[in-house]
């Protein structure tokens, strides 16, 4: 028997590309079933991949460019041109500018970082000739709402004393007024979309403080002086512009770069696969698969809420396609995920190691568990074989 299996993984946050994962999975799978059929479909959310990932399914270009990164500091970015029919479309991944991967370990405060560079990285998608603009929301290193590309656009944040306030989500307790008499005037005659996680929200006990702030590096008192910041923040959004975006849907992407993004940048937000899909053969290669693998670097109770893994599931599962998904780590509440299309899941790590370790070694750990997963499959598929046999005798 013949089995057409589907590889469609995310990434590894600063660890493996999604195309290396897809790579590793597919030589792990040849060495258990050499005469499978293969179909490779790297999956991006938003966050690291998304624009060369586009560019490439649309036959752009990608360009470069240096912009503030989220320490401060001038950090190596990029952006593409994206080919094809339609309006002149500039796609952008937040993360180059102002994701966790480009934050040192020593300097982890989501408190401090700022989304200024995102900013710079639009003014240079509108210096192209940009008639549209996408924007991938995922793997971010701050926590300032998008306050920082406000700033970068023209937006003049204000204390008390009418004196600009400084970066990062801790300085928003500090803010009284905001002033947009300055934003650039492009941006009005531009179409901005984003694709987000669409269940993150700006504020609350599920808002992006209270949830990622720890992922981040902050702790229980710092989650709580960034949730008072971006209270003020938001009613400060909503004198300025009449927009009240604490609880809507996509706020809390990328520390609160959706709402950064809707209010001072006119943008829509969508739900990020509903734009990936528009541009990868997913659903068209899934029609062909008998099993689908997924991964991700983590497997856990957040999996089911935008995650990769539970969203490339859910497809396959609609079409009666199991789906068995490997992750770096498994953690609280990863059962969840088995309500949620994944009908199988393992980690790659077998045996106690450091984080340093399990990072250096990962495409080989990969290769292993996606071989061990179908050494798995095969003596299930020989159990169902003998006990067919047996009932037809």
């Amino acid at each position: 028997m013949t089995f057409t299996i589907l590889i469609a993984p995310s990434g590894f946050k600063e660890s493996l590309s999604v195309d290396d994962v897809t790579e590793a999975i597919g030589e792990g799978v040849a060495r258990a079933l050499p005469n499978a059929r293969i179909l490779k479909a790297p999956m991006v959310d938003g966050g690291e991949g998304f624009t060369e990932a586009l560019v490439r399914a649309t036959g752009g270009l990608m360009a470069e460019a240096t912009v503030t990164g989220p320490v401060g500091r001038p950090v190596s970015s990029f952006f593409g041109l994206m080919g094809g029919p339609g309006p002149r479309t500039v796609v952008l991944e937040m993360a180059a500018a102002a994701g966790l991967s480009l934050v040192p370990r020593d300097m982890r405060d989501p408190g401090l970082t700022t989304s200024y560079g995102v900013g710079e990285l639009i003014l240079r998608a509108l210096d192209a000739g940009a008639e549209r603009i996408l924007v991938g929301c995922g793997d971010s290193g701050i926590n300032d709402g998008g306050a920082g590309m406000a700033q970068a656009l023209g937006a003049r944040l204000l204390d008390a004393e009418g004196r600009e306030i400084g970066p990062g989500g801790y300085e928003l307790a500090r803010l009284a007024r905001i002033d947009l008499s300055a934003m650039d005037a492009r941006l009005r005659s531009v179409q901005i979309d984003v694709a987000v996680n669409w269940h993150n929200v700006l504020l609350g006990p599920k808002g992006v403080a209270r949830v990622f702030g720890p992922q981040k590096g902050a702790s229980p008192e710092q989650v709580e002086r960034l949730e008072a910041g971006l209270i003020r923040y938001e009613a400060a959004i909503r004198e300025a512009t009449g927009l009240s975006l604490g609880a809507a849907q996509g706020s809390g992407a990328s520390g609160g770069l959706g709402t950064g993004l809707v209010a001072f940048a006119g943008a829509t937000l969508h739900p990020r696969f509903d734009i990936v899909m528009q541009y990868l053969r997913f659903d068209e290669m899934l029609k062909e698969a008998d099993l689908v693998i997924t991964a991700e670097g983590s497997l856990d109770g957040q999996s089911p809420y935008g995650k990769v893994p539970c969203e490339v599931a859910r497809r396959a599962r609609e079409r009666g396609i199991p789906t068995i998904a490997l992750a770096g780590t498994i953690g609280k509440g990863v059962t969840e995920t088995l309500d949620n299309g994944i009908d199988a899941f393992a980690s790659i790590i077998k045996r106690p190691c450091s984080l340093e370790e399990a990072i250096a070694k990962g495409e080989k750990l990969l290769r292993r568990a996606a071989e061990d997963a179908m050494r798995m499959m095969l003596v299930g598929t020989r159990l169902a074989a003998r006990q067919y046999a047996i009932a037809a005798e």
